[in-house]
């Protein structure tokens, strides 16, 4: 079998806030122009108004990926700026209510609020998507099945979303509580091979349950558009560098058990009522109290556990390019992630609730910024 492409794609969805008042604003139809002008397929709205989606190219490597997402984010930004908006990258706007918020009027949404009711309105979130090329179906069910354990590493680097209207929640990724509402989402089931995965997924086609597999929103799934691996866990991130780091780490995990699985080794199957321990773990405390080793049967710390995990995935980051990338996974650790500097920057907003949300908007607004 020949090596996979292991290529990179990466999603993100952006939240569009008002320069002056850091209110969500729904984007106006000349915004959403003005980025199809320039970047064609490559941007589109989303399901709610106030959200703005893009996607690279399919990327050879990390560093091409790095030139096409900062194009992306730059030119956003720079439309966005010309009504006087600008894009956060965040899982949640801190201050904001669901009920405010509205739709975005085309067919494929509508559907969803028909279909799921109550529980879609609530969908005041952002997340990314990392695909990573893998164009044989066996390979990307069996590839699919043993990721599965690395899904909250994954999670617990990228937590993002503390605050939800107004209030500290307590969990690293409120995201994750929101979208666990939605059907058929969560830790992918094993499938045995992909006759296996197609056969289920083709009983609710059949049924009229679902059209097809894009209905499927498994924190990791086979792409309904690409012959792609799409790892859907994390949210969303506001450094451009940490979504980069987040992207390569996935490319390598991904490498590291094709390249186990040629030498006749393969990831332990571990189910998925204990993967989801360290999931909540990942949603509950980000990078900050650890996760489960469950060969070791103890909660590891997680400077020591992404030690661990660049060490074994550091041959597949040399050969794919990424060694630096994927060390940053270390600095985050140490200086905490996303859902830890917003607390930090909460604490600058003074003595009122909206004052310390409002900090965290500027906060988020100006990491979007960095490096652009």
């Amino acid at each position: 079998m020949d090596a996979p492409a292991f290529s990179l794609g990466i999603e993100e969805e952006y939240l569009l806030v008002d320069r002056d008042t850091l209110a969500l604003t729904e984007a106006p139809k000349a915004l959403l122009a003005a980025c199809s002008a320039e970047l064609e397929d490559q941007v589109s709205p989303e399901y709610l108004q106030c959200q703005i989606e893009i996607g690279t190219r399919p990327c050879p490597d990390i560093a091409t990926a790095r030139d096409d997402l900062r194009r992306l984010r730059e030119a956003v930004s720079r439309h966005a700026a010309e009504f006087n908006l600008t894009p956060i990258s965040a899982s949640c706007h801190p201050l904001a209510h669901w009920r405010q918020q509205h739709h975005t009027d085309k067919e494929r949404y509508h559907d969803l609020r028909r279909d799921l009711g109550g529980v879609v309105q609530r969908m005041l979130i952002c997340g990314m998507h990392v695909h990573v090329g893998i164009e044989d179906d066996q390979l990307r069910a069996d590839l699919m099945r043993q990721a599965g354990y690395f899904l909250p590493h994954l999670l617990a680097l990228s937590t993002s979303s503390p605050f939800w209207q107004g209030i500290d929640t307590g969990l690293a990724s409120y995201r994750i509580s929101v979208f666990d509402n939605l059907p058929r989402t969560g830790l992918p089931p094993h499938f045995s091979n992909w006759q296996d995965y197609e056969r289920s997924v083709q009983a609710l086609v059949d049924l009229g349950v679902i059209e097809d597999s894009s209905k499927i929103w498994w924190d990791l799934r086979p792409s309904s558009r690409f012959p792609t691996l799409e790892t859907r866990i994390m949210d969303v991130q506001p450094r451009l560098e940490d979504a980069l780091m987040l992207a390569a780490l996935t490319q390598c995990i991904l490498r590291m058990l094709w390249r186990m699985r040629r030498r006749n080794l393969r990831w332990r199957i571990y189910e998925n009522f204990l993967i989801g321990e360290n999931r909540w773990r990942a949603q509950r405390y980000g990078v900050t109290e650890g996760l489960i080793d469950f060969g070791a049967q103890k909660i590891v710390p997680c400077a020591q556990l992404f030690d661990e995990l660049i060490a074994l995935v550091e041959e597949d980051a040399q050969a794919l390019g990424c060694l630096e990338e994927i060390e940053r996974a270390r600095l985050v650790v140490a200086e905490g992630n996303s859902s830890s500097r917003q607390r930090v920057a909460a604490e600058t907003g003074g003595g009122t609730e909206e004052g310390r949300m409002r900090a965290v908007v500027q906060h988020l607004i100006d990491e979007f910024h960095e490096g652009l």
